[in-house]
């Protein structure tokens, strides 16, 4: 499955940033019929709109048809991060320091693997996070899932985050 979203995320990322779009997530899930989930955000910092989803839909369906890189029948879902959404990449680390954010690794790191605690950001390749008033750095490379934690603080700043150029 790593594999399919690898050439998905190859075959969509710069006909999206070309259309104005960034990518955040490319996700096939299985569970009856496989979706295949694209997860994007406007270049822009503008709100997502379901005519934005749209018209990504449509792009990526039609680079799909033509490369056909999953054999089996699969639901396209184009959506947006969301408010709480995940970190995937080290740009996003940056951009939402100061937040709550859940952290996952592969392995274990300072004697766990889950982390949740204000994000501090990231720095040569390792994302600093306050844990319990402590300083855990994690590679980024060992990082299997993250994302922001729903807090009022990050409601009350959804409308002021703005992708970082």
């Amino acid at each position: 499955m790593n594999q399919i979203n690898e050439r998905v995320t190859a075959l969509i990322t710069n006909p999206l940033e070309g259309m104005g779009y960034e990518l955040v997530r490319v996700r096939l899930s299985h569970g009856g019929r496989p979706v295949l989930q694209v997860m994007a955000e406007r270049a822009d910092g503008a709100a997502m709109t379901v005519d934005d989803c749209a018209e990504i839909s449509h792009s990526v369906s039609v680079l799909l048809d033509a490369e056909d890189p999953i054999i089996e029948a699969y639901t396209l879902e184009v959506s947006s991060p969301g408010i709480d959404r995940p970190l995937t990449r080290p740009r996003d680390f940056e951009r939402f320091a100061g937040f709550e954010a859940r952290i996952e690794t592969h392995d274990v790191i300072a004697g766990r693997r889950r982390f949740k605690g204000r994000l501090l950001g990231l720095a040569e390749g390792m994302v600093s996070i306050d844990v319990e008033k402590e300083t855990v750095r994690l590679p980024f490379e060992a990082i299997a899932k993250a994302r922001l934690v729903l807090t009022d603080e990050l409601i009350a700043a959804s409308g002021a985050v703005r992708p970082q150029a």
